[in-house]
Parts: C-alpha cells; sequence; structure tokens
C-alpha cells in the first residue's frame, strides 16, 4: 500500500507538470525527425570545375551525379575554390590532369576523387591513367582526418553547451535561494544585475575555455591550420552567447529538472544544424534553422580557422552575429526581471 501510494503521488506530480508532460512527448519526436530528414536527406552532389578541359574529353569522362561548373580561366576557378562554391577544379597543365580539391572536408574529398575515378574507368583509363592525375589541396590534404574536420565543431559544442548548463543552473539557484529577490529589493538596477552576473560567469567560462581549447589542440592534437588566437577569440563569444542564454532560459524554469528540459529543445537541434552534418543533403524547407541559431556561426568560424586557416576578414562576421546574439539576450534578460520586481 504504501508502495502504491508513492507511485501514485510521482505520477500525479508528473501529470500536474504540464512543462515535463510535453516534454516526454514533444522532445524524443522533435529529436527523432530531425534525424529522419538529416540521415534520409539527398546524396551530396558534389560541384567539380572544369578549366577548359576539351569538349571531347568531357563527353567521354561523363561524370554522373555532379554538378559540372566549366571555367575558361584558372584565376576564376581558383577564386572559387577558395570560396567553397565549387569542391575542386580538373585541368591540364603540361599535357597532365590536375585535380584540385579545396580539402577541408574529407567526406567530400572521398566523394569527389571517387566520382573522377569512376569516370575515368567508365571511358576506358586503367590504374596507371588514374596514377597520372596528379592531386592537390587547398586546404588540409590526405592526412586530413574525420576528426579534424568535425573537431573544430564539437569544440564550439561542448563550450556551448557546459557554459550554458553551469549558467542556467547557477543562476536558477540565485532565484530560488532568494538571493535575486534580494538583490531585487535594494536600489541596483535590473540592467546591472544582468552585466554583474554575466561578468562573473564570464570569468570562468574564460578560464574553462582556455583550458579545453589548449587541450584540444595541442594535447589531442587536432588539425590546426589557423591562428591560435582567433580560436580562443571565436570561443570566447561562442561562450558569451551560451552565457547570456542560459541565464535567460533559466528565467523560465523553476527547478533543476525544468532547466534540463531545455537541452532537447535548444541544445539538440543546433548540434544537426551546426555543419556536422551537410547542410545541402538536408531538405530546404528545413535548412532554414541553421542560420537562426549560434551553433551554426560558431562551428562555421571555428573551422575556417583550424581546417581552412582563414583570417579576420573570413570570421568577422560570425564574429559579430554571435556578439549580436548575446546582446539581443542580454536585453531580453533585462526585460525577464520585470516580473521579478515586487515593490
Amino acid at each position: 500500500m504504501r508502495i502504491s501510494a508513492l507511485s501514485l503521488r510521482i505520477l500525479r506530480q508528473i501529470i500536474r507538470d504540464k512543462r515535463t508532460m510535453a516534454l516526454l512527448i514533444f522532445a524524443p519526436i522533435l529529436v527523432l525527425t530531425l534525424l529522419h530528414f538529416v540521415f534520409n536527406g539527398n546524396d551530396y552532389e558534389p560541384k567539380i570545375g572544369f578549366v577548359s578541359i576539351p569538349e571531347t574529353m568531357e563527353n567521354q569522362l561523363n561524370i554522373k551525379n555532379t554538378h559540372i561548373q566549366h571555367y575558361k580561366n584558372l584565376n576564376t576557378a581558383k577564386a572559387d575554390l577558395s570560396d567553397q562554391s565549387i569542391d575542386a577544379y580538373l585541368f591540364i597543365a603540361n599535357n597532365h590532369l590536375s585535380l584540385f580539391l579545396e580539402g577541408s572536408d574529407p567526406t567530400v574529398n572521398s566523394t569527389v576523387m571517387k566520382r573522377m575515378q569512376d569516370a575515368f574507368q567508365s571511358m576506358g583509363g586503367n590504374e596507371q591513367t588514374n596514377n597520372d592525375i596528379k592531386i592537390h589541396f587547398l586546404h588540409g590534404g590526405s592526412e586530413l582526418g574525420q576528426f579534424d574536420y568535425i573537431g573544430p565543431l564539437l569544440l564550439g559544442f561542448f563550450v556551448f553547451f557546459f557554459v550554458f548548463l553551469i549558467a542556467g543552473v547557477s543562476f536558477l539557484r540565485e532565484r530560488t535561494t532568494g538571493t535575486l529577490e534580494r538583490l531585487l529589493s535594494t536600489p541596483i538596477k535590473k540592467s546591472e544585475i544582468v552585466f554583474g552576473y554575466v561578468i562573473g560567469f564570464g570569468i570562468f567560462t574564460i578560464i574553462q575555455t582556455f583550458i579545453i581549447a589548449i587541450y584540444t589542440i595541442y594535447v589531442l592534437g587536432m588539425y590546426m591550420e589557423g591562428a591560435f588566437g582567433y580560436v580562443m577569440l571565436i570561443a570566447l563569444f561562442t561562450a558569451l552567447t551560451a552565457l547570456t542564454l542560459g541565464i535567460l532560459l533559466s528565467s523560465f524554469a523553476n527547478n533543476e529538472l525544468q532547466m534540463m528540459q531545455f537541452i532537447p529543445i535548444i541544445i539538440v537541434p543546433q548540434i544537426f544544424f551546426s555543419g556536422l552534418f551537410n547542410l545541402e543533403t538536408i531538405p530546404d524547407w528545413l535548412s532554414w534553422i541553421g542560420p537562426l541559431t549560434p551553433l551554426y556561426y560558431a562551428a562555421d568560424a571555428l573551422k575556417s580557422v583550424m581546417v581552412s586557416g582563414m583570417g579576420w576578414s573570413m570570421i568577422s562576421k560570425d564574429i559579430f552575429i554571435l556578439a549580436g546574439f548575446s546582446l539581443l539576450f542580454i536585453l531580453l534578460n533585462i526585460l525577464a526581471l520585470k516580473k521579478y520586481r515586487k515593490i
């Protein structure tokens, strides 16, 4: 009887908590739906440029499931490759075929080389013909592994996730223990409270971010082509965005369990649109979600620096957008504090 009474009490508590009930049903459906569209999307169609390739050779190659871009100027092809408008370009130099790959994504590299290999075999090329093709890489290279490619994305994700979690739970405790209410009863401004918490948590965030970046790059030996200072800058703005978002969402939670409930709704979907999976294979009606998430820009900037060796001109847009997210969340935090001001 005592066991059944306790069980009934637990069930009543869950049923009364509408947010928990919705999470138990909605969150798994959301995550499984995203996984369905990510893994059942269209196969990636590589984009290969042909630079002054004779029409007879192009007709013989007959590359299938590939978008072919024609170039008359080698410099134009190089510029498009640098901008990632194409994945590779093929050209003839000194009577030898050369394939120049962008190189930052091992999966794309292998897809392009597989398409070219199949094309030369279909036109009667033998193993010797395939070996005569010179392979060049703009970034990375044949030694670039899958972990080197997804490493920057994981670095951004873990910085974002743990800062979000710690900031949200810590600020929630400030509310539930009455500390925030006592602060609001003083003449201190709401904006001063928000900036005080951001700076306070931010100091520990800087230390955490520095340790994670150092360990990932110099201990695990993750591929690093750009400047470490840029990696730290991106990671810090990523952490700042996660910090302000965590504080904001904690305002809508009454306990740690409810704070955890934001993870499958807010954090998990960002993983799918951060570049961990090729966004070009995701249906167009779903791909618009990516640019609305902070992790999308953090991962893009980290990959640009660590894998492609890009500088400030290429990552400044992503950093400014992350700063914009942080500013937006700070303003919303100030507005959210209004409901706790009881005078």
